[in-house]
């Protein structure tokens, strides 16, 4: 069974990046082109919490963020906020947003201890980059009425700036989880103890009716 303290650890983990997408939204947004969609630091914040949290937790800190968002709280750049911003032009980056981390995580989970930095690197873009426009894209496409080459010519507009983050999300994963070795692989070592005491307990009880049926004889 997970431990209450870790349980605290993983709720106040989820709170505090999803209070960091928040506040990456706080410079405001860059609006090129016609298309709706504004450049913005938020997707290193999401990123970031792919990388440093793993896929669950990740996950969970950009749902909450989005829940928030989705309750009216002007939290996307720009001081946009509210249910309609999920029907918007940018809605299927947000939702983009929510597999990017989950890519991300689980890759980083696999790249740990090490953590290479070349591979690391393109785990993190495969998430933060290739998931988020793949959902992106299309309903950009769709939700403008535009051609699906035109939204995609016009995502090349984003892609020096999501290098960039995911080069940035790389170096300050990697000094996190070289600081903080486990952080991610914490809740497989939970889940190895509970099997271990599980197992334990079991041989235990089979000792202890063998011990019982020895004696009855």
């Amino acid at each position: 069974m997970v431990s209450s303290r870790s349980t605290a650890r993983d709720l106040a983990s989820i709170a505090i990046f999803a209070a960091l997408i928040a506040a990456l939204g706080l410079p405001g947004a860059l609006q090129l082109g016609t298309s709706g969609v504004p450049i913005t630091f938020q997707t290193l914040g999401v990123m970031l919490a792919g990388a440093i949290l793993g896929a669950r937790n990740g996950f969970f800190a950009v749902l909450l963020f989005e829940v928030l968002v989705a309750a009216g709280l002007p939290l996307l750049s720009g001081g946009r906020g509210g249910i309609a911003v999920f029907a918007g032009p940018s809605a299927g980056y947000l939702v983009g947003w929510l597999l990017g981390a989950l890519v991300i995580g689980w890759f980083t989970a696999r790249l740990l201890p090490k953590y290479a930095f070349w591979p690391a690197l393109g785990a993190t873009a495969l998430g933060g980059i290739v998931a988020v426009y793949l959902l992106g894209i299309p309903w950009l496409a769709f939700s403008t009425a535009a051609p699906f080459w035109v939204a995609l010519s016009g995502a090349a507009v984003f892609l020096p700036g999501d290098i960039l983050k995911v080069v940035v999300t790389v170096l300050v994963a990697k000094q996190v989880h070289r600081a903080w070795p486990g952080l991610i692989a914490d809740r497989g070592v939970d889940r190895q103890s509970s099997a271990t005491a599980v197992e334990t307990t079991a041989a235990e009880t089979t000792a202890a009716e063998t011990s019982v049926d020895t004696v009855g004889s």
